[in-house]
């Protein structure tokens, strides 16, 4: 027997991208005032030659990381991200390179949460977590009626499994 298991066609948020900019940026900018730190630190104590290289690479490989991972990715992610749930699995699909297609049975569901951090709260948004005995699996950046609407599908979709076995 084969099971016909259709791609999932939910699609979260394009606030994501806004919320995943600022985050990066918020990060990458401690990073790089760090290294401004050392190497000013490091040009006024006369640290060695070799040191103040490193730490030169470090802070330009930064700088290249945070282009990336501020101006593309949040944008490829949000594009690729796709989840969905019917009687009988959640299914969550993301990933360009590496195309991530997990697949989790209505019957291992154990509990679904709803996470909100400052930024996401800022824009309206929250993770969905569904959690198995062994693993977790998160969605990220759905809209807040959107993002109960699937726990409680979820929820009763996993409580009616339950109660049929």
């Amino acid at each position: 027997m084969e099971l016909d298991i259709r791609e999932p066609e939910g699609r979260i948020s394009k606030k994501a991208v806004t919320v995943w900019r600022l985050s990066n940026t918020i990060g990458h900018g401690i990073t790089l005032l760090v290294f401004a730190g050392l190497i000013i630190a490091g040009s006024r104590f006369g640290w060695w030659d070799w040191a103040m290289t490193v730490l030169w690479i470090l802070g330009g490989l930064t700088i290249v990381s945070a282009v990336y991972s501020i101006f593309i990715e949040p944008v490829i992610l949000q594009r690729t991200w796709r989840y969905g749930a019917d009687e009988e699995f959640v299914k969550l699909r993301h990933g360009v390179i590496t195309v991530q297609h997990q697949t989790v049975p209505m019957t291992k569901v154990q509990y679904v949460g709803l996470e909100q951090g400052p930024l996401l709260r800022k824009y309206g948004l929250y993770t969905l977590t569904v959690g198995t005995m062994g693993s977790n699996h998160s969605i990220p950046a759905l809209p807040e009626k959107e993002a109960k609407e699937f726990r409680n599908r979820i929820s009763r979709l996993a409580k009616i499994r339950e109660e049929e076995e």
